[in-house]
């Protein structure tokens, strides 16, 4: 890795905390440069947006004729997955709501989903992952001293709500990712999840066990899934004015819906992850790219992020106590925590990856079926 002098972008509050990071003669960084040129395009546009909502939720509502549910939602108990919850409902649909459960949701989490299924009418499954396979996994993940540690979960949850949208004849899955609040985010920060050279690779090397019950979703499930199956998966708060203050406020309203105390604390090991260790390891802040997107799309101003900025993303007083809980959960001691914390850190480019291939085939994919 080349280290490079520090500098942040005059316009968001993307950094060189991002290795790739390129600015231009305004200082202005390519992060908020393409989403004004491109990503903007894509968020909420008034009556246009509306229209497409209606035809999305028309071809969801024809697609589940003669079946039990015309769609399928991932929820974890978290902002996005319950407020996508609440507009499916509003927008008549009959939903399956799916968890993946790997072991580390957090209660207000677990109460958030029963809440959402009983007060909405939604029929609720959980999808439970083998723990001693699925540990091994992510401790094979922070064993390899890489900023993706989560790619296990990440790639386990696609491949267990495909299996489950086949099982029922379920063509749409939809998802609560957005470019309102998720627009900007550096490849070297979480590379792509898809790719199963790198994470077998990881698992390989660092690992014990053989992958067999975790469910999958690399590039080859995801062609027949999609083009096999006929499966899609859609984005509908792209297609609203979706803000997570009012969304929150919404929810706590009208659902019961608590908060968890920061982003993706609905689980105990994702929180931990992206408070403390990436930005602590990697200097990896997921803050700088969710107020960064904030700040394009208008919601937050640059100055307040910085202020932001300026805290602490964890709380000091908790970490030996969440450390602890981590080190017993994935059956290791305190101090060997602390010795794969303190490894020298390393980039999905250390290792063996299908990124040259999965860039071309990805390029070929949206030229012919998109």
């Amino acid at each position: 890795m080349t280290y490079r002098k520090y500098q942040q972008c005059n316009r968001c509050v993307m950094d060189t905390t991002d290795i790739d990071i390129v600015f231009d003669e305004q200082g202005n960084c390519n992060h908020c440069n393409d989403f004004f040129e491109r990503i903007s395009l894509r968020v909420y546009q008034g009556a246009k947006s509306d229209a497409s909502l209606k035809a999305l939720i028309e071809n969801i509502k024809i697609s589940g004729k003669g079946k039990t549910y015309d769609c399928l939602i991932g929820i974890s108990g978290g902002i996005d997955s319950c407020y996508l919850a609440y507009i499916a409902k509003n927008q008549g649909l009959r939903v399956l709501l799916v968890h993946m459960d790997n072991g580390w949701n957090s209660e207000i989490s677990v109460k958030n989903i029963k809440n959402i299924a009983d007060i909405l009418g939604f029929d609720y499954q959980s999808f439970v992952l083998d723990w001693d396979e699925f540990k091994d996994l992510q401790l094979a993940f922070l064993k390899a001293s890489i900023p993706e540690i989560e790619t296990p979960t990440d790639i386990a949850i696609p491949g267990a709500l495909h299996k489950i949208a086949v099982q029922y004849g379920i063509k749409y899955i939809l998802s609560g990712g957005n470019y309102a609040t998720e627009g900007i985010l550096p490849k070297t920060w979480h590379y792509n999840g898809k790719d199963l050279k790198y994470l077998k690779y990881i698992q390989k090397t660092f690992g014990t066990k053989k992958i067999k019950k975790t469910p999958l979703f690399g590039w080859q499930n995801e062609v027949y899934y999609k083009l096999v199956k006929g499966i899609k998966i859609v984005y509908p708060l792209n297609y609203v004015n979706y803000n997570k203050v009012e969304a929150m406020r919404k929810l706590e309203n009208d659902l019961g819906w608590r908060y968890y105390g920061g982003k993706h604390y609905e689980s105990k090991y994702t929180g931990f992850v992206q408070s403390y260790i990436l930005p602590e390891k990697f200097k990896i802040d997921y803050r700088r790219a969710t107020f960064s997107t904030q700040i394009c799309t208008g919601e937050i101003t640059r100055e307040f992020a910085l202020q932001e900025l300026e805290k602490l993303s964890y709380d000091p007083q908790k970490v030996k106590e969440e450390k602890e809980y981590i080190a017993k959960k994935l059956s290791i001691s305190l101090h060997q925590l602390d010795e794969i914390l303190n490894a020298p850190p390393k980039w999905y480019r250390d290792y063996p990856n299908d990124e040259v291939f999965l860039n071309k085939l990805y390029d070929l994919y949206r030229k012919y079926f998109q």
